[in-house]
């Protein structure tokens, strides 16, 4: 068996795994049955020991990190969501419930990776750069952040529009607001910093720190989207239903700046994917 295909197969092993979780998960949660959802949490942790085999084993063979071509990107953006969600989850129990958010994304940002077959690049001295690293990884950490920042938006509405069952064992509305705005605060630091760290890299790959690129406007337009809706809360006391509407916009604006430019649009990005 050569190593794209065991490389392929660990990273279906994951998806499946995850999607057997998220589905004991969600079964869990909405019919309350603890031990379902304690063994959805099991599966995830397996299927996350599965998932970094296939990111450590795909290391060894192209002797880089996994952000250089579409699959690698989406398969460690999927790895960098769901970690970051089980760290804050250790810390912070309450924000479980947006493992059924979390874990869906998971699988299907793996689901999509994997539709980008694997390749093996040369590393040009240009992706050596520590602010590359800095750059790709502050970007996957605002994502994981601003994943539960949306899942707990997402609850707050429908707490507020439906009498479900499950929804009532959610903390107060009071609560998940609050959880929204504290996460998606940390995901704007995140950002910011993505941001800066990439302005440092534009300058020693194009001799500038910064251009009207389509990813580089579209990361800089969501960033000010952030930043709006973090100041309208904390300066204009905006909250609830109409502040979680708000964050649901800024995400969906994040996806197109970490997906949609970077990956389909016209970019000097892509010239690194070609």
């Amino acid at each position: 068996m050569n190593n794209f295909a065991v490389y392929t197969g660990l990273l279906w092993l994951a998806v499946l795994m995850y999607i057997i979780a998220g589905v004991l998960n969600a079964y869990g949660i909405i019919f309350r049955k603890e031990n379902v959802e304690r063994n959805g949490y099991r599966m995830v942790y397996a299927g996350l020991l599965v998932h970094s085999i296939g990111i450590g084993f795909w290391w060894t063979i192209t002797g880089h990190g996994p952000y250089i071509t579409r699959n690698e990107v989406l398969v460690s953006d999927a790895w960098i969501m769901i970690s970051v969600f089980l760290v804050f989850r250790r810390y912070f129990p309450v924000i479980s419930r947006a493992s059924i958010i979390v874990i869906p994304a998971t699988f299907l940002a793996m689901a999509l990776g994997i539709f980008f077959s694997p390749e093996i690049r040369t590393l040009t001295p240009i992706f050596t750069s520590i602010w590359l690293i800095f750059h790709i990884s502050f970007f996957k950490i605002a994502l994981g952040s601003l994943l539960i920042a949306l899942a707990f938006s997402i609850f707050y509405i429908l707490k507020t529009r439906t009498r479900s069952k499950w929804l009532q064992s959610l903390p107060e509305l009071k609560i998940i607001d609050l959880y929204a705005y504290r996460f998606s605060g940390f995901g704007f630091i995140f950002w910011a910093v993505a941001v800066l760290a990439g302005s440092i890299w534009a300058h020693q790959s194009w001799g500038r720190y910064w251009g009207w690129d389509p990813v580089e406007t579209w990361a800089l337009i969501a960033w000010v989207f952030w930043g709006f809706y973090l100041h309208m809360r904390r300066f204009f006391n905006w909250s609830g239903e109409k502040a979680a509407y708000l964050l649901i916009a800024c995400f969906t604006i994040s996806l197109i700046a970490l997906f949609y430019t970077s990956h389909l649009e016209t970019a000097i990005h892509l010239e690194y994917f070609k």
